[in-house]
């Protein structure tokens, strides 16, 4: 059968289609037979560093400081008293004392005052020292000790008034005393309660003789040879069956400023110069017989202490006696009988002038809760004083007398 143009142009297609997939195949059969050929080395790639563009700095926030915390200010007087290293405040002076002298009773020991007994022996000890009128219009002292154990003795010892005892008895003090005015002091000496110390005399009922004892004073009258020895005093003490320990109720006489506080009173009125009698006058308020002054001394911030235009001394120091407060307590006073035994009001309340750190800072003193707290002391506004830490010496002012009490810069 004769074949179609078409259909040969068919045939030759596929002839050569079958033609170029045997070739291929040869191709392909002839390269499996050949080694494997190996690969050329090729050249380590070469490592291409973009450079880093720097990161744009954010710009600095603003470094705010925090404020620090407030502390709480420490106090600036003694709250409470702590102990520290064997030593606690004193109620007396406010100032580190050995803790057993500090928790234990102080003595309030009867001193005179007049020219012929000068110079006292140990009054330089006392934390704090009362002055106040006696008969004769003159003063007598009552030293408040409670550093006295290495002291022989104190004294000379002079005899006892019931507002001294009524004061002592605001410290729980053992009263110690060489006599008394019989008629006003006998039933209020001999009370249990009250803790006397009495060299034997008429209206004591349990004296103390291992106490006391005469030393020699040339040229000094025998009244004025009378000392209270410590050794004897604790002998009385045991014997008498006396607590040293303060009662759990104590309440301490003063608000003290605390350590490295100086309570400045920079504003009040100046008072370098203090005087519980006047300059000169010759009054008969008690302080007008040897014009005893005060003079402030702004280095060791101490007033210092002159009778008669004389330094009053310590005998047993050869110092002059100093203080870091010096308080004008007024009191009622009246004139008891013709021997001129004088009372004065130490309980209630009245006028009053404390004088630290050579400033006056005039206010009030009360004593509202009887024989067995002392007198407090409080400014215009009612706000209690605060005193400067170390002895305090006040005098009770017979208010009748007080126009004549002078103070000021000279």
């Amino acid at each position: 059968m004769k074949k179609t143009k078409e259909e040969g142009k068919m045939i030759q297609k596929k002839i050569t289609l079958l033609g170029t997939i045997v070739l291929c195949v040869a191709i392909c059969l002839a390269g499996c037979g050949k080694e494997k050929e190996q690969p050329e080395e090729s050249a380590p790639p070469q490592l291409e560093i973009e450079p880093i563009e720097p990161e744009a700095e954010a710009p600095e926030e603003p470094v705010v400081e925090e404020e620090p915390e407030e502390e709480e200010p420490e106090s600036l007087v003694i709250e409470e008293r702590v102990e520290k290293d064997g030593k606690i405040q004193s109620y007396l002076t406010g100032q580190w004392t050995d803790v057993a002298q500090a928790k234990r009773r102080p003595i309030a020991v009867m001193i005179p005052n007049n020219a012929p007994a000068l110079p006292q022996y140990g009054l330089s000890r006392a934390g704090i020292i009362y002055e106040a009128p006696v008969e004769g219009r003159i003063t007598r002292l009552m030293g408040v000790f409670e550093n006295f154990d290495d002291l022989d003795r104190i004294g000379p010892v002079r005899s006892s008034r019931d507002y001294y005892v009524y004061q002592a008895m605001g410290y729980e003090a053992v009263y110690c005393n060489w006599g008394l005015a019989v008629p006003y002091v006998e039933e209020l000496i001999n009370r249990p309660e009250v803790y006397n110390v009495s060299a034997a005399v008429v209206g004591i009922h349990n004296p103390a003789d291992e106490a006391y004892g005469r030393h020699k004073r040339p040229g000094y009258a025998t009244e004025f040879t009378g000392y209270l020895f410590i050794d004897g005093l604790f002998k009385a003490v045991d014997r008498l069956g006396y607590d040293w320990e303060y009662d759990d109720a104590y309440v301490p006489p003063f608000l003290f400023a605390a350590d490295n506080v100086r309570a400045d009173y920079a504003d009040n009125e100046d008072a370098a110069y203090v005087y519980p009698g006047g300059k000169s006058s010759n009054n008969s308020g008690g302080y007008g017989a040897y014009h005893p002054y005060f003079e402030y001394h702004e280095d060791d911030q101490l007033y210092y202490r002159y009778q008669d235009g004389k330094k009053q001394i310590d005998e047993l120091t050869g110092d002059q006696l100093t203080v870091s407060n010096v308080v004008f307590q007024y009191c009622h006073g009246e004139v008891r009988d013709d021997h001129d035994y004088l009372a004065f009001g130490v309980h209630g309340e009245g006028e009053a002038i404390v004088f630290t750190n050579g400033k006056a800072i005039k206010g009030t003193w009360k004593r509202l809760d009887g024989d067995f707290t002392p007198a407090k002391f409080y400014d215009e506004a009612g706000e209690e004083i605060v005193f400067n830490q170390g002895s305090t010496w006040i005098c009770n002012i017979w208010d009748e007398y007080g126009e004549f009490v002078e103070y000021g810069q000279e």
